[in-house]
């Protein structure tokens, strides 16, 4: 079922409205009661959506309705972001004065206001309007206001399982039946957390645990409890209590129901499976375990949580979680075979077994995914059955019951709250098994206006990431390699397939025999190396957000033209444009049109070697990938782009362009990538106040830092590799620089083969702040400074491949932060250790992890 997405979009739209400037409101003077009307409609309509999105389903008029609001909420917040782009384009009127826009600064005070206001009002009205209408027939459906708490659906599960019919457990179960056995050491009863997406067998390992004969020896009472959403002391204690003596206490107080559970647990050693558990308020968990506690001694019983958040198992258990697998392929089949077939008619069928091998391939492990899809062919013999299974691609587009994978994924789904639901959805826009890179999403949820307004002190980019960590933790994305300033990610296809389910009026990917496309659908993947011309149905489309090319023939130059002339002349709000490694060699003018683009990946177009002079009108462009292009020179147009947060640079000109004061103030994330001819950096890069990343990597002339990075005090994030000219050893101290205030949390610093120092003024400066820092390929430098020592919050060192290194500062165990130290590839370094009892490393016992290689 597709989902409209209207509480989160309203939820956008009105903080949009309560975010505008009164420079904003101002460039349409005559509209502030219309947008109080709009602000106020929209606060009133969202107020019942949570319980119109759980009526839908049940009615029909109400869905269709919704569906209505949805175009009309897209409508208020593309005129809502009209007030930003009019903005920008006065401020960059101002900022750049020149005989053309002359007339623009004289009357624009005046006349322009005027023709922007009238155009506003008009609009605003309409929306207005539009809503009205809607009024008598959306108050028919008498909604309720009701609270943002996610409803997952109860699926009561026992603690009995029938050992045949599980397949592929044996190794997790000898796993958790060890870990039970162990000795306890603290009164808190220990918590064995087991973790997985919803359908893995979480459930069905902890049943196989409960029902071993030696656990039942073990433990002479066993509790098994389903928890599900609804985490209440009293409900709990009510069902262990009944549990253990089957009395029922529905009506005691919560005092006589704890008195009561003492009574009965007291002195006894007992294992508490809790299923299901989604609880993450640490104190409703704290109030259940005191009263489980031991009185005295250490606790000899034990508790198993089955959860999908990792959150979750930290909140209960100081032990690392159990991370349940998939199951092998093999033990797949089996299953398969045991659902899909009679006792012993397999054998009758070599032909479907044959096919069935691929069908299981598309389960990737979950055995509930491999018995839906076996239950939907038991007893089915026609091969055509079997192909069409094997053949469709979204298991969503399949017949589903009440405890098939689907339905059991969509209670992950349903448990999120709405922004994280409207950005799960967008994954879809990726294909199965495709890769995702950290920064890359964050970046394309910022340009479609998915995130939260920052709280003080934050960043739309932090935003970005506390949403992937949420997502981590319910195990709805797997995280695949960390590289520090980002990571790579995948997605179960499983996930993918709820995803897609889910965004189905929202997502498209587009290939040579898409036929059809929802004429409402916002973002678009175009990919298929057969896709040489835009297919017709993209022509009569209006509202698309975002064009994604991937895939496509690197040589069809004409596709790529007709996709950018497609934007400009139909996709007006246009929001994300990605044209990863297309052939063309050069953008149209008309690209300025474009005044609502907000990411702009060119990243790869090695033909482009300028840029159009209309640039300078994507006012509202937060992020521009030039990496791997052709260009000469960063033109002027790029530093007016005062709204950019996130810009890749490859040049061929030995020297970027000064950087003025006034520009890009936003700017968080800067690389400069394989500018091969690249000698200095600007001494202007002080104006970049924004600044927390830079990463400067295959800059082979770049031979030093220009001393004005000690103005960036914001910024966070060092990386430099494969510079190999570059030297760290910055100029002498200067009076003022003793009290540099600096907040450098990483520095990164590989393959520089010139490298002999370090670079004091920015390590001193960050001496409170600086976490890790890691050396690689440095085979210049001999020796660590003695004021390393200074940096006194450094958790993390890494030093690897430095051949020539010798020596530690002395006295490194006065770094008591330090947690994790790596040397590697170090063999001066490692004889001294061997030969001198490593110094005083021996005294840094506060390390957790110490590797020592040759």
């Amino acid at each position: 079922m597709a989902e409209t997405f209207l509480f989160n979009i309203a939820e956008r739209v009105v903080e949009k409205i309560v975010f505008l400037t009164v420079d904003e409101v101002r460039l349409a003077f005559n509209v502030k009661t219309d947008l109080k009307k709009l602000e106020d409609t929209m606060i009133s309509i969202k107020a019942v959506l949570l319980d119109a999105e759980r009526q839908q389903h049940q009615n029909e008029k109400l869905r269709l309705c919704m569906w209505k609001l949805r175009d009309i909420f897209y409508d208020a917040e593309d005129v809502i972001d009209d007030f930003k782009c009019e903005a920008l384009r006065k401020q960059d009127a101002i900022n750049h004065p020149n005989i053309n826009n002359l007339k623009v600064r004289v009357l624009g005070s005046f006349r322009l206001p005027l023709s922007f206001s009238l155009k506003m009002s008009h609009k605003i009205k309409d929306i207005n309007g539009r809503l009205g209408e809607f009024a008598t027939e959306w108050n028919s459906f008498d909604l309720r206001q009701c609270n943002d708490s996610r409803h997952v659906f109860r699926r009561e599960t026992i603690s009995f399982v029938d050992s045949s019919d599980v397949i592929g457990r044996d190794e997790d179960k000898e796993n958790i039946i060890s870990m039970l056995m162990k000795p306890s050491e603290d009164r808190n009863v220990p918590v064995i957390p087991i973790v997985g997406i919803g359908g893995l067998g979480k459930t069905t390992l902890a049943q196989l645990v409960y029902n071993d004969d030696r656990v039942t020896s073990f433990f002479p009472l066993k509790i098994w409890i389903y928890v599900s959403e609804e985490f209440d002391l009293s409900r709990l204690l009510n069902l262990i209590i009944q549990s253990v003596n089957g009395v029922k206490c529905d009506d005691l107080t919560l005092e006589v129901l704890q008195a009561r559970l003492r009574s009965l647990l007291n002195d006894k050693k007992f294992l508490l499976v809790l299923d299901d558990v989604w609880n993450e308020n640490q104190a409703k968990w704290v109030g259940l375990r005191n009263l489980l506690r031991s009185t005295d001694g250490f606790s000899p019983s034990k508790i198993i949580v089955t959860t999908r958040s990792l959150n979750v198992a930290s909140i209960m258990s100081s032990i690392p979680p159990y991370i349940l697998k998939g199951l092998p392929l093999e033990d797949c089949l089996t299953l398969f075979t045991k659902w899909a077939f009679n006792d012993g008619d397999e054998t009758q069928y070599s032909n479907l077994i044959r096919i069935g091998e691929e069908i299981v391939k598309k389960c990737k492990g979950v055995p509930l995914a491999v018995r839906t899809l076996g239950s939907l062919l038991f007893q089915k013999t026609d091969e055509s059955d079997w192909i069409y299974i094997r053949d469709q691609t979204e298991i969503w587009r399949l017949e589903q019951h009440e405890n098939d994978i689907l339905p059991v994924l969509k209670l992950s789904y349903n448990h999120l709250p709405s922004h994280l639901q409207r950005c799960l959805a967008f994954l879809s826009l990726y294909r199965k098994d495709e890769m995702y890179y950290s920064d890359k999403v964050i970046r394309l949820w910022m340009a479609n206006g998915l995130l939260e307004h920052p709280e003080q002190n934050q960043e739309w980019e932090d935003v970005g990431k506390r949403y992937l960590n949420e997502l981590l933790s319910r195990c709805l994305i797997q995280k695949e390699r960390d590289f520090g300033l980002y990571f790579t990610f995948k997605m179960h296809d499983l996930v993918h397939d709820l995803a897609l389910d889910v965004s189905q009026k929202e997502c498209k990917i587009v290939n040579s025999e898409t036929e059809t496309v929802d004429e409402n659908v916002r973002h678009l993947l175009l990919c298929d190396d057969k896709l040489v011309k835009v297919p017709h149905v993209l022509e009569e489309m209006e509202n698309v957000r975002t064009i994604i090319i991937h895939d496509v023939l690197v040589e069809s130059k004409t596709f790529h033209e007709s996709v950018i002339n497609l934007c400009v002349s139909n996709f007006k709000y246009l929001r994300a444009l990605e044209l990863w490694g297309s052939p063309l060699t050069a953008l149209p003018n008309s690209i300025g049109t474009l005044k609502h683009l907000r990411d702009l990946d060119l990243g790869g177009c090695r033909s482009i070697r300028e840029l159009p002079r209309s640039f300078d009108k994507l006012r509202s462009l937060q992020s521009l990938n030039l990496g791997y292009t052709g260009l000469q020179q960063l033109p002027d147009c790029v530093q007016r782009l005062i709204e950019l947060r996130h810009l890749v640079i490859t040049i061929k000109a030995t020297h970027l362009k000064e950087i003025q004061a006034g520009c890009w103030t936003s700017l968080q994330y800067l690389v400069l990538y394989e500018c091969k001819e690249l000698e200095c950096l600007p001494e202007g890069m002080q104006y970049l106040k924004s600044l927390r990343t830079l990463v400067l990597c295959f800059c082979t002339k770049l031979v030093s830092l220009p001393r004005s990075l000690k103005f960036l005090t914001k910024l966070e994030h060092l990386a430099i590799g494969c510079c190999v000219q570059i030297n760290l050893k910055m100029e002498a101290e200067e009076e003022e620089d003793k009290d540099l205030q600096l907040s450098l949390k990483t520095l990164s610093l590989d393959n520089l083969y010139a490298l002999t120092d370090l670079p004091r003024l920015l390590l001193q400066g960050s001496s409170s702040t600086l976490r890790q820092l890691r050396i690689m390929r440095c085979p210049k430098l001999s020796i660590l400074p003695a004021w390393l020592l200074n940096l006194t919050s450094l958790h993390k060192l890494e030093i690897e491949d430095c051949r020539n290194l010798s020596a530690l500062p002395e006295g490194i165990d006065r770094l008591t932060n330090l947690r994790e130290l790596t040397i590697d590839g170090c063999p001066e370094l490692s004889k001294r250790y061997r030969e001198n009892g490593g110094e005083d490393w021996h005294k840094i016992a506060h390390i957790q992890k110490m590797e020592m290689e040759e």
